[in-house]
């Protein structure tokens, strides 16, 4: 059986934080981290070596594939800072072209710096995100 390497860890998000190298990539993260928690209202956990995440939710596809899942969450990344958030949410790629400068694939959003962006349309990915996975995975 498959098993998740993306599970939730009981490892520091400030050391996390303090090893990455990128001096202005750990401001971000220490941007993203507070602008996250305060759009949340949940506590930051490590997912993995090198996920951020908000919260969790359980999904299953019709697969039978199952698992648990940060709600949101952010990876800063030696390339770009990763930011999670839920997929197949039409109103995602609406609030994405508000977003400012980013590159997105299906699951992550990409940006270089939290500069580059509009973190009011950041707040509302986050919510909308959150909305969304609510309402498709309810018993999470």
């Amino acid at each position: 059986m498959y098993e998740l390497k993306t599970k939730e860890t009981d490892n520091s998000v400030i050391a996390f934080i303090e090893e990455v190298e990128n001096i202005k990539k750990r401001e971000d993260a220490y941007k993203l981290l507070d602008l996250f928690t305060e759009t949340t209202g949940l506590p930051a956990k490590m997912w993995g070596p090198s996920i951020i995440g908000f919260g969790s939710y359980h999904y299953q596809y019709e697969s039978g594939h199952a698992g648990d899942a940060p709600l949101v969450g952010f990876s800063p990344r030696k390339a770009k800072i990763s930011l999670y958030f839920a997929t197949g949410d039409t109103h995602r790629e609406v609030l994405l072209l508000q977003l400012g400068k980013h590159t997105a694939g299906k699951a992550c959003v990409y940006i270089n710096k939290v500069a580059d962006i509009d973190t009011g349309v950041l707040k509302a990915l986050i919510r909308q995100s959150i909305q969304f996975l609510k309402e498709t995975y309810p018993k999470s």
